[in-house]
């Protein structure tokens, strides 16, 4: 079994850089003891090998608390997409193969100049409160 390039490994070290150079990256947050996580790993490297412009990283929220407590990672596994330094997704619990494509395929289409104009007018809703 060789390694999968196609998956990287995030910690604290390297994940706001994976984040900030990347304009689409999938976080998978595991745990070596979660069943689910690890049923659903195979189903996260196969996928990762069709959609070559997108980053596919795992943080192991054992080894990496201090990230899972920053995105309130509550269980495992939690999926997050970033698209420009923007979560657009946030859930967890595993996804069958074809949800999981279909995601992905709707997270590419997604407008971020539509998203970054939602989030600044949430922002000034925010402001003035």
């Amino acid at each position: 079994m060789g390694l999968n390039v196609a998956v990287v490994e995030l910690t604290k070290e390297n994940f706001e850089s994976t984040i900030t150079e990347s304009d689409f990256v999938i976080v998978d947050f595991w745990a070596p003891w979660c069943g689910p996580c690890r049923s659903f790993a195979p189903t996260y490297e196969s996928v990762s090998e069709d959609f070559p412009d997108i980053v596919f990283a795992k943080v192991n929220t054992e080894d990496e608390q201090e990230l899972a407590m920053h995105f309130q990672v509550r269980s495992i596994p939690t999926l997050m997409i970033f698209r420009d330094n923007i979560i657009i997704f946030s859930q967890p619990g595993a996804l069958p193969e074809s949800a999981f494509r279909e995601l992905l395929g709707k997270a590419g289409e997604l407008d971020m100049d539509e998203v970054r104009a939602q989030i600044e007018a949430e922002q000034q809703g925010t402001q003035d409160a």
